[in-house]
């Protein structure tokens, strides 16, 4: 291990900057350090400085001044309500029941409410989770207490001789209850609070929000400072990439691995310009303002940083191959550290070895900074330093200058001088100019991993290298260093699926359907029945391979969060190589539909599926059905079975929230004996709290279905692809307690119909006659269903085809339509004229439908099919899901607002009982076995 960084603090008389170390480091080696940089800095400095080691400690004396920085940050966590979650983390499960707050746009009315407020507006990627104020109940005269001086973000003045009244003055009260936390410390103390995965979800909405991100989270408390690798895993995007000889693609990669010039914007003493605005002008298109970075003038809670000063925030530009919006030609990663870099020496060392090039902010240049940045001379980074004179004292600032240029090898352009009067729009181009040209020149690329290594390097903590996580790492990779083509992998490694279960789910459909005849011959019956054991025989022949027991020993870990880590990491082991991805424009990526029709072999796949973990749960669960039947023929003895475990371990993934296949993609079929056993393991775990409510979601792929419920609930189904898994899954959603009895119901369980639905009919109509059965047994087994349309009449002929069986059943669950505006950003709310011609205006497809199920000229309306009365919001319009242009559009807000609204109306129903009978999961494993 590399040895941790040592950081030096000086002390100038009257003054205290505390910093950090690692607390590993030694004492003696602290001081061997401190005596070498007093012989080589009190030569510059003479005798008006000492030194302090990090943990405030000299020669002389030890004494306890970080009790002040820790007693902050209790303080803190007390006053947020998350003191109980610094032994036993906060996690995702957590955040994600549905409670009363679900069905209520409350805002927060004390700061406990506020970090429960943040994790629910961000779930549902609202662009004002930031926001800290908070509704207080005032008596008729009373009136909140406006403070007479706000410390401004980033700008902090006073005179150099009032150094003693500034630093007692600089320790603010904590925010009361009738103020607004800064949001800053918020994310802090939320971060500190919970425990990986929740980490790693409240990064990635806040990615998707266009959030800068939090990269270095501070601790003062322990003096642990850590750097949120594992965080960002999650984050993929798409971008416009430049190929040489001027063509141009698309390209799609994780953020962690890409390599990208890095630009760090840092304040030294006091600056009058802020930083997070002058970012956020660099990174804002045209007029239009992006706030990435918080800053004090957005009014979400401007009180000053209790606990965040050293937070290292990262945001990226990528470009979208529009000349128009494209700032840059390639991504470009921006880091900006909030404090004085004095004070957060550590911090800026880093950025000092992992940028292209570093921006210093300052109004002065004094010894002390100017000893900083000497300290700095070995760096082949290269430094700007955009200063405002007239705040400081110019004359010292010359000279200082002068001595660094040739110290930093840096020349008079380096320098740039903004004031009040400068051109702000001019002197963002110049600041943009530059980036440019850095970055075009041969200069530092680095990527996320880049920098999680050069943090090691200094000591600071990686989140990604506990135990767990690493065990889990090195089991993802034994599995897919194998995998050399994915195709030839599922072939040779995944042998029960592909033909044997393709055949075997062809005679189990023919043989359910004989269930139904009236008089089926017995001959015809007896060799189906025989066929189905051949081929299971067959299947039961074969033993797990390698990869499958590695996959198995992974989800068997004992430790919760060691599984967790490893269902993790083989998602992004698998992305990683699976086959290349259809490249599309990012604005188009919800809008793809599988190109398909004619009368194609129901075994061939409508589009190619890249290796994914449910081909793995998929094995699992062909070697449990093959087992099971031929215990149910009496050709195994019960007492040799070897898989039926399988089911229990699957159960458990789903707990956590893993979601899992109901429908198998390959075949469009059902695993009945699979999911039942999957079930009954569920009721097992459960206990008495198994009351479901089932909600399902229909459409055809590319209308939105997947992000709607991903924003409505926290879910985890696989969106914005060209192509992904193709059948439905499922996910559970647990009830908090203290509401499952006025809810009716313990848990919902939410399904995805992903690409099962197509939108066409097919000329020898197979496929649709196919795709109206999955229809109709995902609506059948739902009390609620939400039909996502993206265009006013788009409602699939599968799905009419559903409310036309499901109608002779008496079984009519409650239906919401949603029309998804995929494209207009500023469309109003939905026009009665639209609803009415949606539900009363049988369109061909419908005709054609209503045909096949031989109701010829009976067909009627929808309106009188699906008893949806226009006037009871049946019928929602969802405006865009993008503010701006991908890849660097924000969820625009009205989105997030109709999301929440549609939530809570879907709660609403189910409370009040419109959701037809709720089920346990006893019934609902009957359910599907009848469907």
């Amino acid at each position: 291990m590399a040895s941790p960084g040592i950081e030096v603090e000086l002390l100038v008389k009257g003054h205290s900057d505390l910093g950090e170390v690692a607390p590993e480091i030694k004492a003696s080696e602290r001081r061997a350090a401190v005596a070498i940089a007093d012989l080589e800095w009190r030569e510059m400095e003479g005798d008006d400085c000492e030194f302090r080691y990090g943990d405030g400690t000299n020669e002389a004396q030890d004494n306890d001044f970080p009790t002040v920085e820790r007693s902050r940050l209790q303080e803190m966590l007390s006053l947020l309500g998350l003191e109980t979650y610094q032994v036993q983390k906060l996690s995702l499960q957590d955040s994600l029941q549905i409670s009363f707050d679900s069905m209520k746009n409350w805002a927060p009315q004390v700061p406990k409410d506020l970090p429960w407020n943040f994790l629910r507006k961000l779930q549902a990627l609202n662009a004002e989770a930031r926001n800290t104020t908070m509704v207080l109940d005032l008596l008729p005269d009373a009136r909140p207490v406006e403070k007479e001086s706000q410390m401004e973000e980033e700008i902090i003045y006073w005179d150099p001789a009032d150094d003693i009244a500034a630093d007692i003055y600089s320790f603010s009260e904590l925010p009361t209850p009738d103020t607004p936390v800064n949001p800053l410390d918020l994310l802090c103390a939320l971060l500190l609070s919970s425990d990986s995965f929740l980490q790693q979800e409240i990064v990635l909405k806040m990615s998707l929000c266009q959030f800068a991100l939090p990269l270095v989270l501070p601790d003062s408390e322990n003096h642990y400072h850590t750097f949120l690798l594992w965080a960002m895993r999650g984050i993929v995007r798409t971008w416009w990439s430049h190929l040489p000889r001027g063509v141009g693609s698309f390209r799609e990669d994780s953020v962690v691995l890409s390599r990208t010039p890095t630009f760090a914007f840092v304040r030294m003493d006091v600056s009058s310009n802020s930083k997070s605005q002058l970012l956020n002008a660099i990174l804002s298109p045209g007029h239009r303002q992006w706030d990435c970075f918080w800053h004090r003038d957005l009014n979400l809670g401007t009180n000053p940083r209790e606990i965040s000063d050293g937070l290292v925030e990262i945001s990226w530009f990528f470009p979208s191959g529009r000349e128009d919006l494209d700032i840059f030609p390639e991504p470009v990663a921006f880091l900006n550290l909030r404090g004085d870099i004095g004070s957060h020496w550590l911090q800026f060392k880093l950025l000092t070895e992992i940028s292209s090039a570093v921006f210093i902010l300052t109004d002065n240049i004094s010894k002390k900074e100017y000893k900083l940045l000497y300290s700095m001379r070995e760096s082949t980074t290269k430094y700007y330093f955009i200063l405002s004179p007239y705040r400081g004292k110019r004359n010292t600032n010359l000279r200082f200058l002068n001595k660094l240029i040739p110290v930093l090898k840096i020349d008079h352009s380096h320098v740039l001088v903004k004031v009040s009067s400068t051109d702000s729009e001019s002197f963002v181009k110049r600041i943009r100019a530059i980036i440019g040209n850095v970055a075009r020149a041969p200069c530092r690329r680095v990527s996320v991993e880049d920098m999680a290594h050069a943090a090691r390097k200094l000591g600071l903590k990686v989140d990604e290298d506990c135990e767990e996580c690493q065990k889990a790492k090195d089991r993802m990779e034994r599995i897919t260093r194998k995998i050399k083509d994915s195709d030839a992998y599922r072939r040779d490694e995944l042998r029960l699926q592909g033909d044997p279960w393709r055949k075997a789910a062809q005679v189990e459909k023919e043989f359910c359907q004989l269930q139904w005849a009236k008089d089926p011959p017995e001959k015809h019956r007896a060799e189906l029945r025989r066929r189905l054991l051949e081929l299971r025989m067959q299947q039961n022949g074969h033993d797990p391979t390698s990869g499958v027991q590695e996959f198995i020993s992974g989800i068997s870990s004992p430790s919760p969060g060691e599984k967790q880590y490893f269902l993790r990491w083989m998602e992004w082991g698998l992305a990683r190589v699976a086959q290349p991805r259809l490249r599309q424009p990012p604005e188009t990526l919800l809008t793809l539909r599988p190109k398909h029709g004619g009368a194609a072999d129901l075994g061939e796949p409508l589009w190619p599926e890249p290796l994914g973990v449910e081909h793995f749960l998929r094995e699992m669960g062909q070697f449990y059905e093959a087992e099971s039947c031929l215990v149910e023929a009496g050709r195994l003895p019960a007492g040799q079975r070897r898989f039926a475990h399988f089911p229990g371990l699957a159960s458990e993934l789903l707990l956590t929230g893993l979601p899992l296949e109901l429908i198998d993609g390959s075949t469009l079929s059902t695993p009945v004996r699979w999911v039942s056993g999957l079930l009954k393991e569920l009721h097992v775990r459960l206990e008495r709290r198994s009351r479901l409510v089932v909600l399902s979601a229909l459409g055809v792929p590319g209308t939105g279905k997947s992000t709607l419920l991903n924003t409505m609930f926290g879910l985890r189904f696989a969106t914005g692809k060209s192509w992904g898994p193709r059948g439905a899954f499922m996910q559970l959603i647990t009830v908090a307690e203290g509401f499952s009895q006025d809810l009716g119901c313990d848990h919902i369980l939410v399904i995805d119909s992903g690409g099962l639905i197509g939108g066409a009919l097919t000329s020898a109509g197979d496929r649709f006659e196919l795709e109206a059965s999955l229809a109709t047994l995902l609506m059948g087994l739902s009390n609620v269903t939400v039909v996502s349309l993206a265009e006013t009449r788009d409602i699939p002929p599968a799905i009419l085809h559903a409310f036309l069986r499901l109608e002779k059943t008496g079984h009519m669950p409650n239906y919401q339509f949603v029309y998804q505006n995929l494209h207009d950003m500023s469309a109003s709310g939905p026009r009665p004229r639209d609803k009415r011609q949606l539900l009363d205006s049988p369109s061909d497809l419908s005709r054609a439908a209503a045909q096949m199920e031989k109701q010829g000229d009976g067909f009627r309306a929808l309106a009188g099919l699906a008893f949806c009365d226009p006037e009871k919001q049946h019928i929602w319009h969802i405006p865009g899901l993008w503010h701006g242009a991908p890849p660097m559009a924000a969820v625009s807000l009205a989105y997030s607002e109709a999301i929440f609204e549609l939530k809570r109306c879907l709660l609403e129903n189910i409370r009040n009982g419109l959701s037809n009978q709720n089920k346990n999961i006893q019934q609902l494993i009957e359910l599907v076995r009848r469907l």
